[in-house]
């Protein structure tokens, strides 16, 4: 175990008093100004539930049907507020559980402390009842994790948790308590983690590379942005806008920097990757300078790798030394928090507009319209589409909403035509992927922002893989706006085995239950469109809403999506259709 710096913290610090390990779990979580947490109880967390119990003025615990649909609520808190998510269950299936939540929010730096239950120290490595090794499960999909056996470890063990979930990089950690440890008594103080040995989480940038930097982009003809994650974790969206409006260079978004930067913003030229869109993917390929902003160069970002931007410069603005050159190799990369190298930058960048450059973003975004977006979003023909849908939604809720997606075909489609004003207003799977994800974490999201409506965008295929936690969503009244396009089908596969193999639809066409009787039966507001005039008014109903509110839209069976950049293949081969 790393131990933490001699240092005298600044900090909250609990004076000394001797109570529980189960009741100094909670000590620490209030301390940690944590009031919100989800969970599922069994008999190795029961202490710690008893003690819950107890305090449930001050911290509130939502009981989710599924523990995986408490990491996926913690992670739409999380994004949404910035702040630690946190979910809690058993040992065994519970702990289990939650490992898919933990890949999840590891691939996509969420911060979350996860915390488990343990059969007793003596009974470790007998194969108990309800024993899972935990901590070798989730050890690849963790920032950190440990095992707590002795009640004396928890304070200083639950500091280190948030420290290392919240610093640097964010993302998942787990502590796994065993009983004993909850049950034993011990002198209970507490102070906040401000560092670890050996750990540093926020690389100071490096100035003579950050006046590179500025070097090449003044002297650019073809500056590129590609902004990710890393703004909006690192609270850089002011710093973001700032250097393309001084710069004038165009910007454009993997789908978890969506939100980041205004996207009627006249410089953001939409959404890179697999089904972005056609000029910020071909033109990646013509840029003389590319500077890619807290991204880390994903597979569906970059294509075929031995063809992507190699006539570019790469400047790379990362907080994560491990992503760079990882995949795509930097000329100069900027090590740190994108606030702070973008505040270093900017004095340096001299005023300037590329309206050339531009236009040929203009003039691909005018193919693109013809040949794809118009369709998506005003269809002449009988059927649905979910571009319309999406249109419909952005146009009730002034482009303000929060949209969490699910994943498949809807998501590509949210994420190409949601629109949004304010940040952190995107919540999806992006690198793992997870169906089931987006009505937990419509859930975690709306509890984090009541101020904001909450609207999950989510396939009749992912729906059903969390579909139960419509049962969190009535017991706590939280009032989501759920919007299930039914297309019938497990979409985006559907959709590759239409153009890759030969329409063999193999084990993707659905027979699905009646979703709005369903959604009717834990007393949730429901109704089912199928025809185009009923959409609008029945979309302003939902928003109007002030209570949880279900809306089954029934879209073509077969509705693809484009444009698409086939697996493998070179941004320069994207497919308009």
């Amino acid at each position: 175990m790393q131990t933490l710096k001699e240092k005298k913290p600044k900090a909250h610090n609990e004076a000394s008093m001797r109570i529980s390990g189960a009741e100094a779990i909670i000590h620490c979580l209030l301390a940690e100004d944590v009031n919100l947490i989800y969970g599922y109880p069994g008999g190795a967390i029961m202490p710690v539930y008893d003690e819950l119990y107890k305090f449930q003025d001050k911290l509130q615990h939502v009981l989710t049907r599924h523990e995986q649909g408490a990491t996926h609520a913690a992670q739409g808190f999380a994004r949404v507020t910035g702040k630690v998510g946190v979910a809690i269950a058993t040992s065994g299936p519970g702990a289990t559980n939650l490992v898919t939540g933990l890949a999840d929010a590891q691939i996509d730096s969420t911060p979350m402390v996860c915390i488990t239950g343990q059969v007793p120290r003596h009974l470790l490595g007998s194969d108990a009842f309800q024993e899972t090794d935990i901590i070798g499960i989730s050890t690849p999909v963790t920032k950190w994790n440990y095992q707590i056996t002795k009640a004396s470890e928890i304070p200083e063990i639950m500091a280190k948790a948030f420290y290392i979930a919240k610093s640097g990089r964010p993302g998942p950690v787990l502590i796994d308590i065993t009983k004993n440890a909850q049950f034993e008594e011990f002198d209970f103080s507490y102070s906040r983690c401000i560092g670890v040995r050996s750990y540093k989480p926020s690389p100071k940038p490096d100035m003579a590379k950050i006046e590179s930097a500025a070097e090449l982009i003044n002297n650019a003809r073809k500056p590129y942005i590609v902004f990710g994650h890393g703004v909006i974790l690192g609270k850089a969206e002011n710093q973001l806008r700032t250097l393309v409006e001084k710069a004038g260079i165009p910007a454009a978004w993997t789908i978890l920097g969506l939100s980041a930067l205004d996207t009627d913003h006249p410089l953001n030229v939409g959404m890179v990757g697999m089904h972005g869109n056609y000029g910020p993917n071909v033109l990646t390929n013509e840029c003389d300078v590319l500077i890619a902003i807290g991204m880390r160069f994903d597979d569906r970002v970059t294509g075929n790798l031995d063809t992507y931007a190699k006539q570019a410069k790469v400047i790379h603005f990362e907080i994560d030394p491990a992503e760079i050159d990882k995949n795509v190799m930097a000329d100069i990369a900027i090590l740190g928090n994108a606030q702070e190298s973008l505040d270093l930058l900017l004095p340096l960048i001299k005023e300037n507009k590329h309206d050339k450059w531009h236009n040929e973003f203009k003039k691909c975004y005018e193919e693109e319209y013809e040949a794809v977006i118009k369709n998506d979003l005003y269809p002449t023909k009988e059927g649905l589409t979910m571009g319309e849908v999406i249109e419909e939604i952005n146009l009730a809720s002034e482009n303000m909403a929060v949209i969490v997606t699910d994943v498949g075909q809807h998501q590509m489609i949210a994420c190409r035509y949601a629109k949004f004003k304010q940040t952190k207003s995107n919540i999806t799977s992006g690198g793992l992927g997870t169906m089931g994800f987006a009505l937990p974490a419509a859930i975690g999201a709306k509890m984090g922002a009541m101020n904001r409506e909450v609207v999950a965008i989510i396939g009749d295929g992912g729906y059903q893989m969390t579909i139960q936690e419509l049962a969190t969503i009535f017991q706590n009244k939280t009032p989501v706006k759920i919007v299930v396009l039914n297309n019938g089908h497990l979409g985006m596969v559907r959709q590759w085995q239409e153009l890759f193999f030969e329409r063999r639809y193999a084990s993707t066409v659905m027979t699905n239950p009646d979703f709005v009787k369903i959604a009717e039966g834990y007393r949730i507001e429901a109704k089912r469109v199928k025809e185009r005039k009923d959409l609008k008014p029945t979309i302003q109903e939902m928003m109007a809403s002030k209570e949880p509110f279900f809306l089954e839209v029934c879209v073509e069976n077969e509705d693809n999506v484009f444009p698409m950049i086939p697996s493998g293949a070179s941004v320069s081969d994207i497919r308009l259709k």
